[in-house]
C-alpha cells in the first residue's frame, strides 16, 4: 500500500468543527483502508448509556424524542438524523435533522462554555424527510430531503431567520452538502441506487438563491479522473436529474459528504464504500471498500455520515452493521471507535465535533425502540488527538 503524503492546513467548510486538520492527498494512487489498531484502543464494557467506549471517554444523553431537552420547554424531533455543530460566543449549537415524512424538519441545542444546555429550538418546520445536509462557512445549515424531488432548505442555527428553499440547488433525493470554499463549490450526495454526485456553483457566493447544478461525469471504474457538467433542468421533471447528461457517473446510494482541503470524501451505503475526490488533480478513488478487506471481516459496514476530526482522523457512522462509528485514520486504518449496545434496530446519524474538537455528538435514530419515535442523541467527551 502507498502511504499518503500529508498536508497540515486550516479547515474552511463544511467540516463540523473550524479548527486544522491533517489531510490525505494522493487520491488515485492511495489504497482502501485495512483494519488494524486504532488510534483509542479497544473498546470497553457498555457504559450506562449502552455504549462502548474506548479508555478515557465518557457518554452523557444529550436529547431524547419526545421529550424535553434538559430544563428547557422544547420537545425534541423524532427520527434524529444529520447534525453539525456551530459556535455561539462562547458556546456552541448542535443541530440535527428529523427524518420523518411529513413533517420533518430541524432542530437545535446550544450549550454555554462548560457544555451545558442552555437552550433548545426548532429552527425548519414542515418539509418531508430531511436526512442529512451540511454547515455553510458563513454558518448556516443545509437540510436536505430525501425523497423524490426533494429540497434543500438554508436553515438559520441561531434560530433567528426564518429557513428558505433553495430550488436552484437542484430536486432529487438529497442527502448530505459540503461547502467548498476554495472553488466555491456546494457537492451534493443523493440517495438513489443509480444516484449521482453534484456539485452547485451560486452566482454569488454565500447566496445560494441562483446559480448552476453540475453532475460529476467520470468512467465506470473505481478510480480515475472526473470533470464536471451542466445539469440542464435542476427541478428534475420531466427528467430525473441523475438521467439528464450522458456520461454521468452512478454511485449506489449517496450518503455522507465532507469537505476539509482540496478533498472531498462521501459514503455509498449500497456498496459499503467511502469514496475520495482530490479537487486539485480532478480524480477519484475508494478510501474504503468492506468487499476490499484482507485478512478478516470488515469493521465498518453500513457506512453513513461522515465528519473530520483535528486529527486528520474520519468518523463514519454505520447505519446498522455493528451500531459503530469507525475511525478511518491517515495512515490507511480502520477500527471501530464506539458502538452502541441494544439497538441493533436503529442507525447512527449526524457524527458533529463541538468547535473545540473535544466533544463528538451523534443520535441513535431510533433508539433501543426500533421506532422512530426512540431517538436519542448522545454526547461523547474525551482525549481526541489534535
Amino acid at each position: 500500500m502507498e502511504r499518503r503524503s500529508f498536508l497540515r492546513g486550516a479547515v474552511v467548510g463544511t467540516s463540523a468543527a473550524a479548527f486544522g486538520f491533517t489531510l490525505w492527498q494522493g487520491a488515485a494512487s492511495a489504497a482502501p483502508a485495512q483494519p488494524g489498531a486504532g488510534p483509542y484502543g479497544t473498546l470497553g464494557a457498555a457504559d450506562a448509556n449502552g455504549i462502548q467506549l474506548p479508555a478515557g471517554f465518557t457518554s452523557r444523553v444529550i436529547a431524547r424524542s419526545g421529550q424535553k431537552v434538559g430544563s428547557t420547554s422544547y420537545t425534541w424531533h423524532n427520527a434524529p438524523d444529520g447534525g453539525a455543530c456551530f459556535t455561539d460566543g462562547t458556546g456552541w449549537i448542535y443541530v440535527s435533522n428529523s427524518e420523518i415524512n411529513p413533517s420533518g424538519g430541524a432542530g437545535a441545542v446550544r450549550f454555554d462554555s462548560s457544555g451545558a444546555i442552555t437552550g433548545a429550538y426548532r429552527i425548519l418546520s414542515n418539509t418531508r424527510q430531511n436526512c442529512a445536509g451540511g454547515k455553510t462557512p458563513w454558518n448556516t445549515w443545509l437540510s436536505c430531503e430525501e425523497v423524490s424531488l426533494g429540497y434543500v432548505y438554508e436553515a438559520d442555527p441561531y434560530g433567528v431567520n426564518a429557513a428558505v428553499q433553495r430550488p436552484a440547488m437542484g430536486r432529487f433525493k438529497h442527502e448530505a452538502a459540503a461547502a467548498d470554499p476554495v472553488r466555491r463549490a456546494v457537492y451534493l450526495t443523493e440517495d438513489e441506487t443509480s444516484g449521482c454526485l453534484y456539485r452547485f456553483l451560486p452566482t454569488t457566493w454565500g447566496n445560494l438563491s441562483s446559480g448552476t447544478l453540475q453532475v460529476l461525469v467520470a468512467g465506470s471504474g473505481t478510480s480515475g479522473s472526473f470533470s464536471w457538467a451542466n445539469v440542464p433542468d435542476p427541478d428534475g421533471s420531466p427528467t430525473a436529474t441523475r438521467n439528464q447528461v450522458s456520461g454521468a457517473k452512478k454511485f449506489n446510494g449517496g450518503e455522507g459528504c465532507h469537505y476539509a482541503n482540496d478533498t472531498v470524501w462521501f459514503t455509498t451505503k449500497g456498496d459499503n464504500r467511502l469514496w475520495e475526490l482530490d479537487l486539485t488533480s480532478n480524480t477519484y478513488s475508494l478510501a474504503y471498500d468492506d468487499s476490499l478487506v484482507t485478512g478478516g471481516s470488515a469493521p465498518l459496514t453500513g457506512v453513513d455520515n461522515v465528519t473530520g476530526a483535528a486529527s486528520g482522523d474520519l468518523f463514519v457512522a454505520e447505519d446498522g452493521g455493528n451500531m459503530e462509528i469507525c475511525v478511518i485514520t491517515p495512515s490507511d486504518v480502520v477500527a471501530p471507535f464506539l458502538r452502541i449496545t441494544g439497538q441493533s434496530g436503529s442507525e447512527i446519524c449526524g457524527p458533529a465535533f463541538s468547535p473545540d474538537g473535544r466533544r463528538l455528538y451523534f443520535s441513535s435514530q431510533r433508539g433501543t425502540s426500533g421506532s422512530s419515535s426512540g431517538g436519542i442523541t448522545y454526547e461523547v467527551t474525551g482525549p481526541f488527538r489534535a
